[in-house]
C-alpha cells in the first residue's frame, strides 16, 4: 500500500515567528516585531551612516536578553570600537570580540612558513579563528564586519563565496542570527555585492545625505526580508548619544475608522456660525492669508480654547521664537504661558536645520499617543524652507495629516500667502490635503486697513459663505463681525462700500453674534 503522505513538520525552535528584537528604536516596527531569528543579514551603507552603532545596539540587546554575543571586526581594533561604545555610554563588557590585534599575529606567522599565496594562507587562517572562536563562545547573535576586508582577502570572487558560504553553515548550525556589516558599493547597479544578496535573507541600506545647509540627513530602507511583511520605502533615521534612532513613516491604512461629526467649537459665536458649529475633529483645517491677518493667533485661539476643556494639544512653531509668540499671545489676552507651564499645550520651537521629515511626524505621532488631540503646524512655509531637499516632503505631510484625521484629531496648518489687494500666491498648492479651508485678507475702508476672514471649504458639512470682518484686539482677542453685505469687490483689496459706518468693527462693541 502506498504510504500516506504527511504534512512537513518544524522543530519549535524554528518557528518563523521566532523573531529577534534589534534594540534600535523605530526599527522592530518597520520590520513587524524583529528580524526573524537564526538568519544572515546585510547591513550595508555608506561610511559615516551608523552601520557600526546599529551592529552594537543589536549586541546589547541580546545581552539583555540573556544571549550570548560575538563581534568580529577585520576593519578596527578593540580601541576604536571601545571608542565607538563610550561615546554613546557603552561598555563592550559581555561582548566576546575577535579583532586585528588577534588575527595580524598568526597571519604574519604563517606567511613566513608556507608556499601558498598569501591571500589563501590570510582566508584560511581568518576563517579557521572565528570557527575556533564560535566553538568556544556558541553566541546566539553574531556581527560581522566587515565584507569589505573579507572581500580583499579571498582575492576571487569564487573563493570569496565558498568562504562565506561556509561561514553561513556554521553559524547556521550554532542557531545564530548574524549580521553581515558592509560598505556600500557604488559601482553596482542597485549597491549590494551580488555575491551577498542570494545569500542573506534580508538587507538593510542606510545612507547618510549631505544637504547644501544643516546637518546631514540620514535615511534607510528595507531592501529585502524574506518570508516577512515590512514597511516599505524610506525611512528617516538620526544618530544620537544611546545610539540609531530610527523615524517610521506614518501610515493611515493602519488606523482605519468610521468618521463621526463632532465640531469643535472656538469659542466665538460669530467664528462657529460661519464653520457651520465649529471645525470637526478628525479633520485638517487650513488657515490662508497674507502676513499679519491673525492666521496664527486663530490658530492659537482654537488651542486655548481646547486647554480651557481640559484637551492636551501641541503646537510645533517654525517661524518665530517661543518667547515672542507666549509675550504676543499674553498682549491679546489669551493666556498660552499658564497651560505650556501646566503641560496642556506643548509648545515646540522646530530648528530649521536639525530635523528630518521623518523624525517631525514621529515627535508628532509620539504626541497623539500620549494623549494630544489637537495639532497645529505654524506655518507650513517653515516646515517647506526648514527641509528644502526633501523631494516628496508634500507626500509626507499627506501621509501625516491622513494619519492625524484617523485618529480623531484636529489639525490646524497655517499657510502664508505673498502679494497684497487681489493678487495673493501662496508658495504651494495645499488647500487638496485640507477638509476645511479659512481664507484672511485685507481690505481698505475709509482709509484704514482691515482684515476679513470666510470659509471658503469645508467637506464635512455645511458652512457660511459671506464674508465677515476680522480683528484682532489688544486684551480682547480675536473679534468677528457681522458680514460684509455692504461692501462689493473685497477680494480686490479696495472695495466699494454702500452702507453705514455701524456695521464695521470699531474698538469697544459688543460682543459679536451670528
Amino acid at each position: 500500500m502506498k504510504p500516506k503522505a504527511t504534512r512537513a513538520t518544524r522543530a519549535p525552535d524554528d518557528s518563523p515567528d521566532d523573531r529577534v528584537p534589534t534594540g534600535v528604536e523605530g526599527l522592530d516596527e518597520i520590520v513587524g516585531g524583529g528580524l526573524p531569528s537564526k538568519c544572515f543579514y546585510l547591513i550595508q551603507g555608506d561610511p559615516g551612516s551608523g552601520k557600526t552603532t546599529l551592529a552594537l545596539q543589536f549586541l546589547f540587546k541580546g545581552l539583555e536578553n540573556g544571549e550570548p554575543a560575538f563581534y568580529v571586526t577585520l576593519s578596527e581594533t578593540k580601541r576604536e570600537l571601545t571608542k565607538v561604545a563610550v561615546s554613546h555610554g557603552w561598555s563592550l563588557d559581555g561582548i566576546a570580540l575577535l579583532d586585528l590585534s588577534a588575527i595580524e599575529p598568526r597571519l604574519q606567522a604563517e606567511a613566513q612558513n608556507t608556499v601558498f599565496r598569501p591571500s589563501e594562507v590570510e582566508l584560511d587562517e581568518v576563517t579557521s579563528l572565528i570557527l575556533q572562536q564560535l566553538e568556544g563562545v556558541r553566541p546566539s547573535r553574531v556581527v560581522f564586519d566587515s565584507l569589505s576586508e573579507f572581500r580583499l582577502i579571498a582575492d576571487t570572487p569564487l573563493r570569496y563565496r565558498r568562504q562565506l558560504l561556509t561561514l553561513k553553515q556554521e553559524f547556521a548550525r550554532h542557531g545564530c542570527t548574524v549580521l553581515l556589516l558592509d560598505d556600500k558599493m557604488e559601482s553596482n547597479r542597485i549597491g549590494t555585492d551580488p555575491h551577498v544578496l542570494s545569500l542573506t535573507h534580508g538587507v538593510i541600506d542606510m545612507e547618510q545625505l549631505s544637504p547644501e545647509y544643516g546637518s546631514s540627513r540620514r535615511r534607510l530602507r528595507i531592501m529585502k526580508l524574506r518570508g516577512v511583511k515590512f514597511r516599505e520605502g524610506y525611512h528617516d533615521y538620526g544618530i544620537v548619544t544611546g545610539g540609531v534612532r530610527v523615524f517610521p513613516r506614518p501610515l493611515a491604512d493602519d488606523h482605519k475608522y468610521e468618521y463621526v461629526p463632532e465640531p469643535v467649537s472656538s469659542g466665538v459665536p460669530a467664528l462657529d456660525h460661519m464653520l457651520g458649529g465649529g471645525i470637526d475633529r478628525g479633520t485638517t483645517t487650513l488657515l490662508m492669508g497674507p502676513a499679519g491677518t491673525g492666521k496664527s493667533t486663530l490658530a492659537l485661539h482654537y488651542i486655548v480654547q481646547r486647554a480651557l476643556a481640559g484637551e492636551k494639544s501641541m503646537v510645533f512653531i517654525f517661524d518665530e521664537t517661543r518667547s515672542l509668540l507666549l509675550s504676543r499671545s499674553k498682549a491679546l489676552g489669551m493666556d498660552l504661558q499658564s497651560h505650556v507651564a501646566a503641560g496642556t499645550i506643548l509648545l515646540q520651537q522646530v530648528d530649521p536645520a536639525e530635523l528630518s521629515p521623518g523624525e517631525f511626524a514621529v515627535r508628532v505621532r509620539r504626541g497623539v499617543e500620549a494623549g494630544c488631540r489637537n495639532v497645529v503646524i505654524d506655518s507650513l512655509n517653515g516646515y517647506l524652507n526648514a527641509m528644502p531637499g526633501d523631494s516628496y516632503l508634500i507626500n509626507q505631510l499627506h501621509e501625516l495629516c491622513s494619519f492625524l484625521n484617523q485618529q480623531r484629531v484636529m489639525t490646524i496648518l497655517v499657510l502664508a500667502q505673498q502679494g497684497m489687494g487681489a493678487t495673493l500666491d501662496a508658495p504651494i498648492n495645499i488647500s487638496y490635503l485640507a477638509d476645511s479651508v479659512i481664507n484672511l485678507r485685507y481690505f481698505e475702508s475709509a482709509g484704514e486697513v482691515k482684515q476679513a476672514i470666510s470659509v471658503v471649504k469645508k467637506r464635512s458639512g455645511a458652512h457660511e459663505k459671506s464674508i465677515r470682518e476680522f480683528a484682532l484686539e489688544p486684551g480682547r482677542g480675536i473679534r468677528v463681525g457681522k458680514p460684509l453685505r455692504e461692501f462689493n469687490a473685497i477680494f480686490t483689496g479696495t472695495p466699494a462700500f454702500t452702507g453705514l459706518a455701524s456695521d464695521i468693527l470699531t474698538p469697544g462693541d459688543a460682543a459679536e453674534k451670528p
